[in-house]
């Protein structure tokens, strides 16, 4: 099975071409972010990925950005998604990652939306994971093992940060549910979260060591599950980004630490990780 990293486009400040040239020279398989929607900047797009032998991965969101509108109807979800695949398959991502619905809504609603967009997805011939994150139907592992337990083909994105800060607490704990969720992860965000946030400062440093083993540990399930499945490729993005998730030196309000250089750490981490672990299923473990 062979490890792909993207390169996120969120928080990033420069151009897409600049951001490609990054991705490429730090070894990254390809770009994730929003589809663009003219036409033109569809096709430049094409052009910059193939020029640097990058893939991409579509990311979504439904009626609203990260936090959905509140007074948005399924119906507005559904509407925002369709606009969005036909953006994303202009540009034939490996898969559309999606934060959809709203976790206000109850579970039949959710499960409504997903099967609707699950058709949606299958008419544009478009693979599409759905990610764990706050603000939307799938913000908690209970309510998503729930809903997953209804949609048999309903795929997820696993950034277990977000759960938590929802659950106050690192997945350790939570053994039983996310054990029940790992067959349904095709997709991973690479950010560590702890026990009151969805980002630490930086994974790099000693104090956040547990957090990041945490997460760690987890990724090597989705691994392990997948691999069974038959995977012949994971898909993993860091995604340490800015909007409030990274923390502000309270005097001066500058950014803590470098978001692109924390990524590609996190990136070439998580392929050293990989290899041990690949390595060590060869030789009768499945540990690092």
């Amino acid at each position: 099975m062979e490890l792909q990293c993207y390169k996120t486009l969120w928080g990033h400040t420069g151009g897409f071409a600049q951001a490609c040239r990054q991705a490429s020279e730090a070894g990254f398989s390809g770009v994730e972010g929003p589809p663009p929607v003219a036409t033109g900047e569809q096709e430049q797009w094409r052009q910059q990925l193939s020029a640097d032998g990058l893939l991409y991965i579509a990311e979504i969101c439904t009626a609203g950005s990260y936090v959905p509108r509140r007074n948005a109807s399924i119906v507005d979800h559904l509407h925002s998604l369709e606009q969005q695949l036909q953006h994303a398959a202009a540009l034939a991502p490996q898969l559309v990652s999606c934060l959809g619905g709203c976790d206000a809504w109850e579970e039949g609603a959710s499960v409504d939306f997903f099967g609707a967009a699950l058709l949606l997805a299958r008419q544009y011939r478009l693979t599409i994971s759905f990610e764990t994150h706050r603000g939307r139907s799938l913000f908690n592992p209970w309510i998503t093992a729930r809903i997953c337990e209804q949609l048999p083909e309903l795929k997820l994105t696993a950034d277990f940060s977000h759960w938590c800060v929802v659950c106050e607490r690192l997945m350790d704990v939570e053994q039983d549910v996310l054990n029940r969720l790992v067959a349904r992860v095709l997709h991973v965000h690479a950010r560590v979260g702890y026990e009151q946030g969805p980002q630490v400062a930086d994974p790099r440093l000693p104090r956040y060591r547990g957090a990041l083993e945490s997460h760690q540990r987890w990724w090597r399930e989705i691994w392990r599950s997948q691999r069974q499945r038959g995977y012949s490729r994971t898909t993993l993005t860091p995604e340490f980004g800015p909007d409030g998730y990274q923390q502000l030196d309270v005097t001066t309000g500058e950014p803590v630490g470098d978001l692109w250089e924390i990524n590609r750490w996190m990136a070439t981490t998580q392929r050293t990780q990989f290899e041990r672990w690949q390595t060590n299923r060869k030789t009768g473990g499945d540990s690092l």
